[in-house]
This record gives structure tokens, C-alpha cells and sequence, in this order.
């Protein structure tokens, strides 16, 4: 039996491709000791609402031109989650589903005290593969050891793994060195993340890549019937 692999930075509540990606494999490694990068999915997300997009993001410390690591960037305002908390109330209130999941997201919001953006993705992403019964093992890069090299280090955590089979996110066609994953008898493949069917969202024009609370406020239990990879 192989073994189906994927690397990713952490994001803050990611939309339903992300846990396609994390439910299609049998371990997903958070790439967080790559650079921080601003104005990225690291710290921020979209939810809809009805006067259209809205970020929400979680404020951090840049250091400046500082080579600045995911897994070391820490919050800069605890005030945070209650924003955000908020934000979400405001607009999901009448959503279907919201009551059923209430209790939870506001445990989550209001009760985190982690510090750094690492552990507060992470502790988001372990909640709602719960509410979707996603029970792949996800792990972190720091797990292993590190290697020189954009592909090279993606082969290296593949190998230590113990991966047969790396599932990557279409973009990647661009950098990667496939040869590479062929030399070690790894499989290469990349996620379609195209023809998503449509569900029904509180306010007109329908949006794909929003988070996915906003799919699973509006269709609780029958979330994944809207994803591709269940």
C-alpha cells in the first residue's frame, strides 16, 4: 500500500479545497518553517456576507525585512478572536446551520490564548476536519529534518514520510522540478479544483473561495456533499 503525501503552509480557516487536499492524503505536513509572507492566507480569510467579501484577518508582528519563519510569527493583539467572533455572529446569525455549530466556534474564538499564528491555524484546521470526519494525520515540517532546495526539501519530507505519492495544489506547476519526484519512484500529482458545485449562500452572488465555515454554517452535516473529495 503507498502512502499519499501533502505539503502546505498553514492557513486561517482555508476554504473547502484545503481539507479536499488534507482528506485525499494520508498525512499532511504544515510547511511552517518557510518565510512568513504578508497579505496571504497565513493570518487571513474570507467570509461572505451580505453587502459582499469581507477579511477577516489576525493581526501579527512583522519584523520588518526580517526572515521571518510561519511557525515564529506570534499574534499581536489577544483582542482578536472576539473580533472575529463577532464579524461572524453578525453576519451567519440566520444562517441554517449556524446554531448547530455555535457553541463550538465561540469556544474556539473567545477561549484561544495561543500566541503564535502556527498553533491558532492549526488548532482551527483540527476542529473543522472534526466537524467534516476528516481523520487524516496531520503533522509538521519541524517533525523532520530540513534540506536545501524548493523541491528537494518537498522530496526530503516526502522520503522521511514515507510518502509513495505527493499531492500538490495546481499552482506549483510552475516551480516544481517534477524530475525530481520521479528520480526518488515518487508519484507527482496536482489537486482540479475546478467545477465545484454551488450551495445556497445567504446573499447573491455566489462565491467559491470563501472559507469554509461559510459552507458549513449554511449546510451543516451535508457540508461535504459540496466538496469533491467525499
Amino acid at each position: 500500500m503507498g502512502k499519499k503525501v501533502a505539503i502546505v503552509q498553514s492557513n486561517y480557516i482555508p476554504w473547502k479545497g484545503y481539507f479536499d487536499l488534507i482528506n485525499l492524503v494520508d498525512e499532511f505536513i504544515l510547511y511552517d518553517d518557510m518565510q512568513f509572507t504578508r497579505r496571504d492566507w497565513r493570518n487571513r480569510n474570507i467570509i461572505k456576507t451580505i453587502n459582499g467579501p469581507v477579511w477577516l484577518t489576525i493581526p501579527v508582528e512583522v519584523k520588518g525585512k526580517y526572515y521571518q519563519k510561519i511557525k515564529d510569527t506570534t499574534i499581536s493583539n489577544p483582542m482578536w478572536g472576539k473580533k472575529h467572533w463577532a464579524t461572524i455572529v453578525h453576519n451567519y446569525a440566520k444562517a441554517k446551520c449556524f446554531p448547530i455549530y455555535r457553541d463550538l466556534f465561540e469556544q474556539l474564538y473567545l477561549g484561544c490564548e495561543e500566541k503564535f499564528l502556527s498553533r491558532v491555524n492549526y488548532l482551527f484546521l483540527r476542529a473543522i476536519c472534526d466537524i467534516l470526519a476528516i481523520k487524516t494525520n496531520i503533522s509538521w515540517s519541524t517533525d523532520y529534518d530540513s534540506s536545501n532546495g524548493k523541491t528537494e526539501r518537498l522530496v526530503n519530507l516526502c522520503k522521511q514520510a514515507g510518502g509513495t505519492e505527493y499531492l500538490s495544489g495546481p499552482s506549483a506547476k510552475a516551480y516544481l522540478d517534477e524530475g525530481l519526484f520521479q528520480a526518488e519512484g515518487i508519484t507527482l500529482r496536482y489537486m482540479d479544483y475546478s467545477s465545484y458545485p454551488e450551495y445556497k449562500q445567504l446573499a447573491p452572488p455566489f462565491e467559491h473561495r470563501v472559507s469554509i465555515i461559510d459552507l458549513i454554517f449554511n449546510e451543516g452535516s451535508e457540508a461535504t456533499k459540496y466538496m469533491k473529495s467525499f
